[in-house]
């Protein structure tokens, strides 16, 4: 497979410590790295690391405790949002990751608004994004909106679909503004992951990837890594394939099964 790799080292290396992650992963063959809450790392350690290991910062996660589906919300969500965007500055990431809900330990929805209709959420979610969206082309940053499952680890999230995720990307119709595919997540709430990629891969800015069950390496799950990697290819995907997953048993294990099947 020709899709660069990109290693999330807050699920993979965590035998390491922080600084050491990066050339570990480096090593491996993976091009990038990415990882979740920037606020606890330090960032000029973290900018250090990867400049000395060679390998590219892509991303972390942007948003924190305000959701993207609260009418309420917009000030202070676009409020962290530019906070996440001068970090990504700061360790020359490229794009944030954003939810439709905060997450928190453990990635648990902090609120799903049920007081609050589908329609006001998705009208919620679009206005945000628009304001979202003039900030990131305003700093060249990229936004990759997610898309998690809402059955094993993000019970009550509202965005759970790829074409709701695909579909709004595509109205609003930003370059600086696309999905992040988790195949993970959408193997376990849609399927058809070939069709969906078929149908919306001009829409993805990043890829996730961990088989299912268990959000572990290829090949431990029912995905087919190959063929779904190549149809990303074909479907012409040439962004970077993020190995966010927890090893069945350790890195090294978990690598050389990601170097076999994908």
């Amino acid at each position: 497979m020709s899709l660069r790799k990109c290693a999330c080292i807050d699920t993979l290396y965590t035998e390491l410590e922080w600084k050491d992650r990066f050339q570990a992963a480096k090593n491996d063959g993976f091009a990038a790295v990415e990882f979740w809450d920037w606020r606890i790392r330090d960032l000029k350690e973290t900018k250090d690391a990867a400049e000395n290991a060679g390998i590219i910062i892509s991303g972390f996660n942007g948003d924190a405790d305000y959701s993207l589906v609260d009418p309420s919300h917009k000030e202070k969500y676009l409020e962290e949002l530019k906070k996440s965007i001068e970090a990504a500055q700061k360790v020359g990431a490229k794009s944030v990751t954003i939810h439709s809900n905060a997450l928190g330990e453990g990635g648990l929805v902090v609120n799903s608004y049920d007081e609050l209709s589908d329609t006001v959420k998705l009208c919620s979610m679009y206005d945000t994004l628009l304001a979202c969206t003039r900030l990131a082309e305003r700093e060249e940053i990229n936004l990759n909106l997610e898309a998690l499952n809402i059955t094993t680890d993000h019970v009550g999230n509202f965005l759970k679909y790829t074409q709701t995720g695909a579909e709004i990307c595509r109205l609003i119709a930003s370059p600086r503004l696309k999905l992040l595919y988790d195949i993970y997540h959408m193997q376990i709430n849609e399927g058809c992951i070939c069709d969906t990629i078929s149908n919306y891969a001009d829409q993805f800015g990043h890829i996730h990837a961990a088989d299912a069950p268990g959000r572990h390496e290829p090949g431990t799950g029912e995905i087919n890594y190959k063929k779904v990697l190549r149809h990303l290819e074909e479907s012409g995907y040439q962004g970077l394939a993020g190995y966010e997953l927890f090893p069945l048993t350790d890195t090294q294990h978990a690598v050389q099964a990601i170097m076999e099947h994908c």
